[in-house]
Formats: structure tokens, C-alpha cells, sequence
């Protein structure tokens, strides 16, 4: 089974400095009929303006990946890190026991463009963790790139939590495959351009979410980047 859900009828708030599209509830968006999807709880696309971000505030036991989509995220926590995430990289921020941090577009003519994803872990109180790697456009093209997973297989980031997480490029006859567990649920987020999912059409910002399935197709492409959760059910 699969069910769509459209890009417009995600929540919405604009706070001037952000402006973010919620896939599930939260903050002061509420649907009782999207709470979250398996263990997946928060998708926030956010654009943050130049010279704006979050100040400091805390998280717990929870694992939190931010993916960028364009411009620059800067981030500081109570862990001792000071980074910052390009387009492409992937940070996976381990909240367990508790953590503090602050993001921020620094660059003043530039909007931060990302996705801010929040995943129940299956342990909890554990000591906060940080993780962040580079997965580069040709990684992605053409295939489902795994990004993150519980094991940091095939170089992914290591979530605490019974979770995949995929990232696809494609465009044109270019197609990708993977098998899937009927037990299990998938969420297919279309971050932008258009997109077959098993043969149904999905545009920017649209998601898929499917339940008793094999396995997932995607085909049809055309300047499509895409996410794929593989998520307990």
C-alpha cells in the first residue's frame, strides 16, 4: 500500500527569519493523523535567513540528522563541536542523555535551505554523540546512497536507531531499485524536482509512504533528489 501525501498539505509557519514546512507535528502545528510515520517523527524543511538561526536550546533521547540542501549551516553544542554543514553532508547528532546546540546561517545574502529529521532511538540515556560526512553528488546519481544506518554501513553515518536512511539523484532513464520488508514501513521524501515511486507520480516536497510492500522503484526522474527511509514499524 501506498498513500501520498502532497507537498501543500504539510503545516507551515514562517517566523519571518524561517520559514518551515512540518511533515509531522510540531511545534505549534498539530494533526493528530501525522504524529509520525514508524519511528520517523519530525521532517521540518527549513530556509533560514542570512544572518538568522536557532539560539541555544536542548534535545534528549533523540537522533537528529540535518541534511543541507543549499547555503551553509553553522553548528556549536554543549559537546565541544564547532562545525559547518555544506550541501552534502550529512550530520547525525546523537541527543541521548542531553545535549545543547545552536545552528546558524552566517552569511548575510545567502538563505540556508535544509532538512531537519528526527528519528526515535531504540536506546535511550545514552552519552550524546556527533557524527558528519560528505556524500558528493556523484555518490548519489543514479542509485539510492545509504547514509545512515544503525551498523555505519558502507561509510554511513551511525544512527541509534532501528533505521536507514537513503539519498538518490536521478534524472532522465536513470532508475533505482530496493528490496523492502512487508513488516517494515518506508517513507519516500521527494526533496525536489519529480519523481515515479512505484509508478505513482510525486513532485517537490510530495512524500510516499508505504506499508506491506516488496520493494521500491523509483524511475521517471527529472532533476530529482530524493530521501528513502527504511523504518521499524
Amino acid at each position: 500500500m501506498l498513500t501520498v501525501r502532497k507537498s501543500q498539505e504539510r503545516g507551515y509557519a514562517d517566523h519571518g527569519w524561517l520559514k518551515s514546512f512540518h511533515s509531522f507535528s510540531f511545534a505549534g502545528y498539530y494533526d493528530p493523523a501525522h504524529m509520525g510515520f514508524g519511528n520517523l517523527r519530525v521532517i521540518n524543511e527549513d530556509r533560514v535567513a542570512g544572518g538568522a538561526g536557532f539560539g541555544t536550546h536542548g534535545h534528549k533521547d533523540m537522533e537528529i540528522i540535518s541534511y543541507v540542501l543549499s547555503g551553509e549551516l553553522a553548528h556549536k553544542d554543549s559537546m565541544g563541536n564547532v562545525e559547518s554543514i555544506p550541501p552534502g553532508d550529512v550530520q547525525r547528532m546523537s541527543a541521548g542523555r542531553g545535549v545543547t546546540h545552536s545552528e546558524f546561517n552566517h552569511k548575510k545574502d545567502e538563505t540556508t535551505h535544509f532538512l531537519q529529521i528526527w528519528i526515535e532511538p531504540n536506546v535511550r540515556g545514552i552519552p550524546p554523540g556527533y557524527e558528519q560526512k560528505n556524500f558528493n553528488a556523484a555518490d548519489k546519481r543514479g542509485r539510492l546512497r545509504l547514509v545512515a544506518s544503525p551498523e555505519g554501513a558502507d561509510g554511513s553515518v551511525t544512527v541509534h536507531a532501528d533505521a536507514r536512511l537513503y539519498a538518490g539523484l536521478l534524472d532522465g532513464a536513470e532508475t533505482a531499485e530496493l528490496a523492502l520488508d512487508p513488516q517494515r514501513k518506508s517513507y519516500v521524501h521527494l526533496v525536489r524536482g519529480e519523481l515515479e515511486v512505484n509508478g505513482t507520480k510525486l513532485a517537490t516536497g510530495d512524500a510516499a509512504m508505504i506499508q506491506g510492500e516488496s520493494k521500491l522503484a523509483l524511475a521517471a526522474g527529472k532533476d530529482a533528489e530524493v530521501l528513502v527511509f527504511d523504518l521499524a514499524a
